[in-house]
């Protein structure tokens, strides 16, 4: 196994890279097996609509345990670090926790789907049943992430191919057992997405316990030791995460003012689950960057420009020609004015796909240099130019459904590029490293 201090080859590192997008690119199969189950019901906008909104709330609450991924793998040296980015993810899960639960069960859940959203009274209530299972599934999902942050840095990435394969297994089984009968319910697809996660979280549980047991109680090179050092790197990965997932939900609510408010939501969700299908593979440009960056930058510039261009390529196949129809119809069960509305959306995603690679490659870049305040500058831009487009695109083309929305976040990512580009080269140029 080669260190991280070492030289490594273009070859050990697609090695090291395969088994993450494997990984990820089975997550978004198991989101497109849910849509797929709850797209069978008699109700599918209505299921779909609320299970939608449900998720973009999630997103709120789930972000925060993801970062623990990157924290884990940029920190975590010895056993004493990994203590102190656990303590600290024992915060994050416990409030997120608390927030699952006034969505659930107070009138919190009603105001924000009903109000705040302007859902229709029935996917309000859709939204709020879902959050029964959803509020439990940020606590797996950040338990995951904690763990598979030292799977990563250890570079025993096959594990989370294994667990992704059990995970779909079983969220397979699951759907199929509620497909016999019969779904009515967005809950039913919250269900299935727990009853994944848990199992997921439970083997990188596993290995990553393993891993630990072979590292040293202190090493010399970690200056991690408390809370309050785990703090400096992942509270402006925090902040910059806590202003973009509000998003989702912001462009969810305005999307159900439209015209066919239901539609755009549904389609924009469906069209979207099919994105991250065809981006997934390629979401972990940012750990090759963070770990390899700054011992081997030539092999990972080299690594981004071969792969860099795939997933544009590979949209464009979906939502120009023939393929994309036939996806979402047989695939996903989408039919009629539905599979229309999704292929529009789809094409307003092409712009997000093209940048995504290298903005994913930057903040891993800006990650390895610990200048993660850089970010909450990016993402921040990132928000208020997709919120600006949102709003002025319901406003003047109110009848276009779900493809204001990737239209609005692919100008987001724009923005977002554009801006941590800037900044990070005008401070390396100055000769200021900004260690935080």
């Amino acid at each position: 196994m080669a260190s991280n201090h070492e030289p490594v080859s273009l070859r050990r590192l697609f090695l090291f890279f395969i088994p993450m997008g494997i990984s990820v690119l089975l997550i978004n199969l198991s989101h497109v097996i849910i849509n797929g189950t709850l797209a069978r019901s008699d109700n599918q906008e209505i299921i779909l609509a609320g299970y939608a909104l449900a998720m973009s709330l999630l997103g709120v609450t789930e972000k925060p345990g993801v970062l623990f991924r990157q924290t884990c793998s940029a920190l975590v040296r010895d056993r004493i670090s990994f203590r102190a980015v656990r303590q600290v993810g024992f915060y994050v899960f416990g409030a997120s926790l608390v927030f699952g639960g006034l969505v659930a069960y107070t009138p919190f859940g009603h105001w924000i789907f009903g109000g705040a959203y302007g859902a229709d009274p029935i996917v309000e209530r859709e939204a709020v049943h879902a959050y029964y299972a959803l509020m439990f599934l940020s606590v797996f999902s950040g338990v995951r992430c904690l763990y598979q942050g030292i799977i990563i840095y250890k570079m025993r990435t096959r594990w989370l191919t294994i667990a992704m394969i059990f995970r779909l297994g079983g969220m397979f089984l699951l759907s199929q057992y509620f497909l016999r009968v019969g779904v009515d319910s967005a809950l039913q697809g919250t269900i299935i997405f727990v009853f994944g996660m848990m199992i997921e979280a439970g083997i990188s549980m596993w290995e990553a316990t393993r891993l630990l047991k072979k590292m040293p109680e202190k090493s010399v090179e970690c200056e991690v030791t408390r809370p309050k050092e785990v703090a400096a790197f992942y509270n402006p990965l925090l902040y910059s995460s806590l202003v973009v997932v509000w998003l989702l939900p912001i462009m969810n609510a305005l999307l159900g003012t439209t015209t066919r408010g239901t539609l755009a939501v549904a389609s924009f969700a469906v069209a979207g689950s099919l994105m991250n299908l065809v981006l997934g593979f390629f979401t972990y440009f940012h750990q090759i960057a963070l770990l390899f960056v700054k011992t081997n930058p030539a092999i990972v510039r080299r690594f981004t420009l071969l792969l860099g261009f795939v997933p544009p390529i590979l949209m464009i196949g979906l939502a120009f020609t023939p393929l994309g129809p036939w996806m979402f119809y047989h695939i996903l069960g989408v039919r009629g004015e539905l599979l229309h509305a999704c292929i529009h959306a789809l094409r307003g995603f092409l712009p997000f796909v093209l940048l995504f690679p290298w903005l994913d490659t930057l903040n891993g870049i800006v990650m390895a240099h610990g200048e993660t305040k850089l970010m909450f500058a990016s993402q921040l831009a990132n928000a208020a130019l997709t919120a600006i487009c949102i709003v002025l695109l319901v406003l003047f083309l109110p009848g276009w459904n779900g493809v204001l929305g990737s239209l609005a976040q692919s100008c987001g990512v724009l923005a977002e590029l554009s801006l941590l580009a800037w900044l990070f080269r005008r401070r390396h140029l100055s000769g200021f490293t900004g260690k935080l």
